[in-house]
């Protein structure tokens, strides 16, 4: 398979693209991590309210079971505190939602981060690289084949050139329809041109 031109100009581009393309990619990647570390820091309140959530409940049962065995009102505190540790766990559970809630924000952020741009160039740059790719191995296939595929190199410049291009080479159409070598090797180079490719 034929990824590059054969001239230094086109070989330049397509190089110069293709850096790019690797950039942008490598890029978004480390954009998207670093994003995701920045939200990830969000996750430290959360952290913060498990902890203080867990260490009041720990208390609050603590004292709870020491009170409980106080004769007459050992019963009525220990309800009391142990209605303390319910809350301390509501404390808990808002800082798990809290850190739950920053992990999904930081996932979907970094897939977004990193999908639009790999989409972008799977849709954009990749096509073009992969059309010059089956262009260019089908065009050095027929320069291999000599004066047969010379005239399917014609044909298919007559079919892409521009107008322009053709009127600049002469009356090379009725040269190509009568087989004349000269006008045929002229609209295979404009092909090969085109492609990026050396003529012989």
């Amino acid at each position: 398979m034929k990824l590059y031109a054969e001239r230094p100009d086109r070989v330049l581009r397509q190089l110069l693209a293709d850096v790019t393309a690797v950039v942008v990619a490598v890029l978004a990647v480390w954009i998207a991590v670093t994003v995701r570390d920045t939200v990830l820091a969000l996750r430290t309140p959360g952290v913060r309210l498990v902890e203080a959530g867990n260490a009041l409940q720990g208390t609050f049962n603590t004292a709870a079971d020491k009170a409980d065995p106080i004769p007459l009102a050992g019963d009525a505190m220990a309800e009391a505190l142990r209605n303390g540790a319910s809350a301390a766990t509501r404390i808990s559970d808002a800082g798990w939602r809290q850190i739950e809630a920053v992990q999904d924000l930081a996932f979907w952020l970094t897939v977004v981060l990193i999908v639009v741009p790999v989409a972008f160039l799977l849709v954009t740059w990749l096509p073009l690289r992969l059309r010059y790719a089956r262009q260019a191995t089908g065009a050095v296939r027929l320069r291999a084949l000599g004066t047969p595929g010379h005239d399917l190199l014609a044909l298919r410049a007559l079919t892409t050139q521009p107008f322009t291009r053709l009127a600049a080479t002469g009356p090379v159409g009725d040269g190509w329809r009568s087989g004349d070598p000269e006008a045929v090797r002229v609209l295979a180079g404009l092909e090969l041109r085109r492609l990026g490719l050396r003529e012989g």
